[in-house]
């Protein structure tokens, strides 16, 4: 996958509010299958779509793909040998040793894809259309959808819901909004009519710490405003949220809901990150310790591999590679 097809993958991904890792190869040294310029995208459950290098490359990079989706901070990925890579690592560099009998080395470098904040704001008042626009020139995703014909279906947990149904089915769109799970809920109005919203929820057997979530007022407290800075100042929370990492639009700053569950994204990171890793013991290559390492028990142990080779030579003599440093 390379050209308009990559983009269109990437795009794809972004308009279902995927994160992903873009992974480039930006060095390497032959011979490698990959070549400067050679590109992935690293999905965060560890789906790979593009090309970045054979089966001694591929597999670290999805892992250390899924931990920069986790973290959020891009990295570059040396592969290869102590001696190819000589001196210091810099800051943001990461080495993991690679000693496949290609004996090529490559750079790759590894950055995170957050999704665009969607923002759904219930109502029809003239606030709403502002804020909706305001936050596309934020380059936000923003829906409008009037209180009656709002549903729990419309938003995600990564959504930002604002209801401003300014009294016309506040109930009821809240509601809705508390059973989507999203990253944010809030309620436009005054305190007052917060209180009174939220309490009657609770007499209807609302638990209180989905209620708790819900933001009320809605937005920076500016005093008396027109609808525009109504909308400035929601908007203006949203942004201070967001970069705080207390919004759930970016997996390092996604919260869990109020009965713990966790999005799919969540715990296919936690996973990768998780995730147990093993020493070939033929060539030195970190590995996954899972099925697909070829795994081999003795005495014991089980040992994993990078690939049938290593196995094999394994096999055929463990003692050679048990008994000292010796690497192939």
């Amino acid at each position: 996958m390379d050209g308009w097809g990559f983009l269109e993958k990437g795009a794809e991904l972004a308009r279902r509010g995927e994160s992903f890792a873009l992974a480039t190869v930006v060095w390497r040294q032959g011979p490698s299958s990959g070549k400067e310029s050679c590109r992935a995208i690293i999905t965060a459950s560890g789906q790979l779509h593009g090309w970045i290098g054979g089966a001694c490359a591929e597999p670290v990079v999805i892992r250390q793909a899924r931990e920069v989706i986790a973290e959020g901070v891009p990295r570059l990925l040396l592969l290869g040998t102590a001696e190819q890579f000589g001196g210091p690592l810099r800051d943001g560099t990461n080495f993991v040793p690679i000693s496949c009998q290609s004996e090529g080395s490559l750079e790759v470098y590894i950055e995170p894809v957050q999704p665009a904040p969607h923002l759904i704001v219930v109502g029809h008042s003239p606030m709403t259309r502002t804020l909706a626009e305001l936050a596309r020139v934020l380059g936000w995703r923003a829906d409008v959808i009037a209180g009656e014909a709002f549903t729990a279906a419309d938003a995600t947990q990564r959504s930002i819901v604002v209801v401003a149904t300014q009294g016309h089915h506040d109930e009821e769109a809240v509601t809705e909004a508390i059973a989507a799970r999203p990253a944010y809920v809030g309620l436009v109005g005054s305190a007052r009519r917060g209180a009174a919203v939220l309490g009657y929820l609770a007499e209807r057997g609302v638990p209180q710490g989905d209620l708790d979530q819900v933001h009320v007022p809605a937005g920076l407290d500016l005093g008396p405003t027109t609808h525009q800075e109504i909308a400035v100042a929601i908007l203006a929370e949203l942004v201070g949220l967001r970069a705080a990492g207390r919004l759930g639009t970016s997996v390092s700053g996604m919260a869990e809901d109020s009965g713990g569950a966790k999005t799919a994204v969540e715990t296919a990171v936690e996973t990768a990150v998780d995730e147990a890793h093993a020493v070939d013991p033929v060539c030195g290559m970190t590995v996954t310790a899972g099925p697909s390492a070829y795994p081999l028990s003795r005495d014991g142990v089980t040992y994993y591999f990078c690939c049938a080779g290593c196995r094999s030579a394994f096999e055929k003599d463990p003692v050679a590679y048990l008994g000292d440093e010796t690497r192939c």
